[in-house]
C-alpha cells in the first residue's frame, strides 16, 4: 500500500509537480561477528533465548575495544543495535564482579525507563542484577533503596548534577567501584546542554578520583560529523570511534515535497502545515503507521488538530488512532502515548523532535517531516524513525517557504550529499564554567593549583572568594555560602523555574469541580505560549489562559479553562540588541564587520488569532509582560554611509532593504555554520551602546533609525544561547561568503517583489525591499 501511495503522489496532477526530488535507498544485508570467546556463557544463553545467535560487526568491535580498556563511541543508524554495544560489557562486569557499579546516562527519563525494560528482559535468566532508574520521578523512600542496593543506576545528567554528585557521601559505594559510565544519545549533547554535561563529568571524575576509581566511558550516538571529537570534549579523554554498522536496513524512499505556489506575483506557497496534514491523513486512512514531525510545540498542536479532523471516524467522530507527543505534556500522558504506539493501538503520532531520540514506539512505515528540521543530522534521525531492519519505508520532507527549506528542496544533491553537521560545545563558556565550579567546591574543596578539566581556574576561584561564596584555608577553597549551588543551575535552560498549567474547569467522575495540572512549561517558552488570553493546546484540546503568575514571590502557575474555539494564538514579540563590548573588527570595502558581546532583550507584546484549517488571521490582542534579557556574542555588519547613499536616498527604502537582507542572511547562515537556524538570532538596529533601562518595543528600532542624526543601520547575527557557543565568531569569518550566497539566492528567486523564500513576506518588508536588497548586496559583495 505504501508503494501505491508514493506512485500516486508522483504521477498525480495535483502533487506530482510539487515533488522536487526522490531518492531510493536499497536494503542492505547484515555483517555478522561471532560471540566473543570471553563473553560469559550465561550472557550468551540469555542472548540466544531472545533469538540472537550472533552479533553485528560493530557490536563485536565495541567489545574488543572495551576489553582493551579504551573509551569508545559507536555511531550507527537508528535500530542498528547500539544498546547491545554497552549492555554486553555492563552485564559481563556485573557477573564477574558483583561489587562493580555502573552508571547509565540518558538525556530523557523516558529513555532511561525504556532501557531498563530492555535490560531486564535480557537479564531475566541471569543471577539477580540490581538495576534501577534514579530520576525526578523516583519516590523518596525508593531513593534510599537505590543508593543502598543498585549496582546499575540509570539516570539523566540533570539528576547526576543535582541529586547524586552533591550527595556523593551517600553514594560512596557507587563512586568507589564505578567501572563504566555509559552515555547514550551522545548527539543530543550539543550546544549549551553538551557544555553543561562536560562540566558535570569534570565534577564526576573529581569525585571518582577522591574515592579511588577511574571509570571507562562507553558512548552511543546517531550520525554526526565529529563523534570522536565530541565524545573527547565531553569526557576529557581520548576516545576511539566506530562508525561502520553491521546491521541490516530495509529499503527506503525519500521524497522532497514543495507546496504549490498559490500567488506567483508574491511567491506565496500553500501553507506547509496544511500540505503535511493532507499527506499524513492519506497515509493514515490507508492504515500506514506514520509519524509526523513538527518544528515547534505550537505546530505540533495545529497539525494534530487538522489530522484528527481528517481521520475521524465519520460515524462516531473518534480520532483516537493519532496522538500528540511533545515536551510540556505530563509524564503519564507521554508514557501512555508510547505504550499505545508500541501496542499498535495508535496508528500515528504528531511530535516535536522529542521523538527523534530512541524511545521505543514500535514499528512505523512512514515519516512526514513538516519543515526542514534545522540540521542534516536531525533530518536523518527523523527519517530513520520510519522503517526498521526489514521492509519498505518512506520519508517525505514538506518544505516551508523559508529560504533554507527552499534551498534544501531545490538542491537535492546538497541535501542528500552533505555529511551531518559537527556537534559543537564550549565547556569553557564562562557562564557555565563558573556555575559548575561553585557546585564542585560544594562537593569537595578545590586545591589552589587544581585544574578543572584542563582549565586553569585560579582567577575564577579568586573572584568567587571575593563574592564571599568561597573561603580559602591554606591552599584549599571551601564552599562558604548557605545556598545549595546545584539548585540554581539548570543544564538545559537559563533558569530553573518551570510553570505548571492548571485547568480550573476539570470535573472528576462525580462531576466535582477540581483543579488539575495538565502540562508544564519551561521558563524560556512560557511568555510566548501561556500569556493571558492565549489558547494553549494539549493534544489539540484548547484551553484559554485566564491568569499567568510569574513574579519572583509567586508560585509559577498558568490558570486555564477549557474552551471550544476554532482558532489558535501566536505570540508577537518585540526585540532590541545593544553592544556591550567590541572584541574584533575588520574593514571591508563597503562595510565594517565586527564581533563582540551584546545584550539581547525580548518582550511579548501581543498575539494573533489564527483560524484552524485556513490559517487566516481572525483577530489580535495586546499583552503586558516583563522583558527578558541575556548577554551573548554576536557578529554585526555596519554599512558605510557612502554605500547607502549610492543605493538610495530614502531612509525608509534602505531600512526595508536592510530588513530584507537581515532575513536572508539569518536563514542562509546555517548552511555555512552547519547549525540549527534556532541557534542564531538576527536583528536590524544601530551601533548604540547599551544604556541602563533599555527597553524593546515593536517600533523603537525603525523609529530610532528614521530619526537618528547619524544614520548607521547595523545587521546583527547573534548566538541564541546566553554566553555564546562559538557561532558568532564563525559568522564573522564567513560573512563575505554569506553575502555572496545571499545575492545568488535573491537573483535565483522568481518572485517579483519579494517572498518568504528570499527576503520575507512583502507585507512585512514592503514592495521595494527585494530590489533595494539586491542593490545593497551587489554593493556589499563588490
Amino acid at each position: 500500500m505504501l508503494g501505491e501511495i508514493l506512485d500516486d503522489l508522483l504521477i498525480s496532477a495535483s502533487t506530482g509537480r510539487c515533488i522536487t526530488a526522490t531518492r531510493h535507498f536499497p536494503a542492505r544485508p547484515p555483517v555478522f561477528a561471532p560471540f566473543p570467546p570471553t563473553l560469559d556463557e550465561r550472557v550468551v544463553a540469555a542472548l540466544r533465548a531472545r533469538g540472537i545467535e550472533q552479533l553485528f560487526s560493530h557490536q563485536g568491535r565495541v567489545w574488543e575495544l572495551v576489553e582493551q580498556g579504551r573509551h569508545v563511541v559507536v555511531v550507527t543508524p537508528t535500530a542498528s543495535g547500539k544498546t547491545l554495544c554497552y549492555n554486553l560489557p555492563a552485564l559481563q562486569a556485573l557477573l564477574e564482579q558483583p561489587e562493580a557499579r555502573i552508571l547509565y546516562l540518558f538525556p530523557t527519563k523516558a529513555l532511561a525507563q525504556d532501557q531498563l525494560a530492555e535490560l531486564e528482559a535480557l537479564a531475566k535468566s541471569l543471577p539477580e542484577l540490581r538495576m534501577f532508574t534514579y530520576d525526578g520521578d523516583t519516590p523518596q523512600d525508593a531513593r534510599r533503596a537505590v543508593r543502598a542496593r543498585a549496582n546499575l543506576v540509570l539516570t539523566n545528567p540533570d539528576m547526576l548534577h543535582s541529586g547524586i554528585l552533591p550527595h556523593h557521601t551517600k553514594w560512596a559505594t557507587l563512586f568507589q567501584n564505578l567501572r563504566y559510565v555509559v552515555i547514550d544519545e551522545l548527539h543530543a549533547y550539543r550546544g549549551v546542554f553538551g557544555s553543561h554535561l562536560a562540566n558535570v563529568l569534570r565534577r564526576l571524575k573529581r569525585i571518582c578520583a577522591h574515592y579511588g576509581s577511574t571509570p571507562q566511558f562507553i558512548m552511543a550516538s546517531a550520525t554526526i560529523a565529529n563523534p570522536g571529537e565530541l565524545a573527547s570534549r565531553i569526557t576529557g579523554e581520548a576516545v576511539e570511534e566506530i562508525t561502520e554498522s553491521g546491521a541490516p536496513t530495509g529499503e527506503k524512499t525519500f521524497v522532497c515535497y514543495n507546496p504549490p505556489v498559490v500567488n506567483p506575483e508574491l511567491g506565496i506557497r500553500a501553507p506547509y502545515l496544511g500540505e503535511a496534514a493532507k499527506l499524513a491523513i492519506r497515509l493514515l486512512r490507508e492504515e500506514v503507521p506514520t509519524i509526523v514531525f513538527a518544528q515547534s510545540r505550537l505546530s505540533t498542536e495545529v497539525l494534530l488538530t487538522s489530522i484528527k479532523q481528517g481521520v475521524a471516524d465519520r460515524a462516531t467522530g473518534d480520532s483516537g488512532i493519532v496522538r500528540g507527543y511533545r515536551g510540556g505534556y505530563l509524564p503519564n500522558r507521554r508514557r501512555a502515548v508510547e505504550k499505545e504506539l508500541r501496542a499498535g493501538e495508535a496508528l500515528g503520532v504528531v511530535s516535536t523532535n522529542a521523538l527523534e531520540l530512541g524511545v521505543d514506539i514500535g514499528h512505523l512505515d512512514a515519516a512526514v517531516l513538516a519543515g526542514y528540521p534545522g540540521t542534516i543530522a536531525s533530518l536523518w534521525q527523523q527519517a530513520g524513525r520510519a522503517g526498521r531492519r526489514t521492509g519498505a519505508s518512506a520519508a517525505i520532507l514538506v518544505a516551508t517557504s523559508a529560504p533554507l527549506d527552499q534551498f534544501m528542496v531545490t538542491h537535492p544533491d546538497y541535501l542528500f550529499g552533505t555529511p551531518p553537521e559537527h556537534a559543537r560545545i564550549n565547556p569553557d563558556n564562562p557562564f557555565i564554567l563558573v556555575n559548575h565550579l561553585k557546585c564542585a567546591a560544594f562537593e569537595l574543596p578545590i586545591v589552589e593549583d587544581e585544574t578543572f578539566g584542563a582549565v586553569d581556574v585560579r582567577r575564577e576561584l579568586a573572584a568567587l572568594e571575593d563574592e564571599g561564596l568561597l573561603h580559602r584555608a591554606g591552599p584549599r577553597y571551601h564552599w562558604a555560602s548557605e545556598t545549595y549551588p546545584a539548585d540554581h543551575v539548570s543544564l538545559r535552560t537559563v533558569t530553573t523555574d518551570n510553570f505548571v498549567v492548571i485547568d480550573t474547569t476539570f470535573r472528576d467522575e462525580k462531576q466535582t469541580k477540581k483543579r488539575q495540572i495538565i502540562a508544564e512549561v519551561d521558563w524560556s517558552s512560557a511568555f510566548a505560549t501561556i500569556y493571558p488570553k492565549a489558547i494553549y493546546l494539549v493534544e489539540s484540546a484548547p484551553y484559554e489562559v485566564q491568569e499567568l503568575r510569574f513574579r519572583e514571590d509567586e508560585e509559577k502557575v498558568a490558570y486555564v479553562k477549557k474552551v471550544s474555539v476554532d482558532y489558535f494564538t501566536d505570540a508577537i514579540s518585540a526585540k532590541g540588541v545593544w553592544i556591550l563590548r567590541r572584541l574584533e573588527g575588520r574593514q571591508h570595502g563597503a562595510y565594517l564587520a565586527e564581533q563582540g558581546e551584546v545584550l539581547v532583550a525580548e518582550k511579548v507584546v501581543g498575539f494573533k488569532k489564527i483560524k484552524h484549517g485556513t490559517l487566516e488571521n481572525v483577530g489580535s490582542g495586546e499583552v503586558e509582560l516583563p522583558q527578558q534579557e541575556k548577554q551573548t556574542t554576536s557578529a554585526w555588519l555596519t554599512v558605510a554611509p557612502e554605500t547607502l547613499e549610492r543605493v538610495s536616498r530614502s531612509r525608509e527604502e534602505l531600512i526595508d532593504g536592510l530588513r530584507a537582507v537581515t532575513y536572508l542572511l539569518h536563514h542562509l547562515a546555517p548552511i555555512f555554520l552547519l547549525c540549527d537556524i534556532r541557534d542564531l538570532g538576527s536583528w536590524l538596529g544601530d551601533t548604540t551602546p547599551v544604556e541602563s533601562g533599555a527597553v524593546a518595543t515593536r517600533e523603537s528600532a525603525k523609529r530610532r533609525l528614521m530619526q537618528a542624526e547619524r544614520f548607521n543601520p547595523t545587521i546583527y547575527l547573534y548566538d541564541a544561547h546566553a554566553g555564546g557557543i562559538g557561532l558568532a565568531e564563525r559568522v564573522f569569518e564567513i560573512l563575505p561568503d554569506l553575502l555572496r550566497r545571499g545575492l545568488q539566492t535573491l537573483e535565483a528567486c522568481a518572485c517579483t517583489f519579494g517572498c518568504p523564500s528570499c527576503v520575507g513576506p512583502v507585507n512585512e518588508v514592503g514592495r521595494r525591499a527585494k530590489a533595494t536588497a539586491a542593490r545593497l548586496l551587489v554593493a556589499l559583495t563588490t
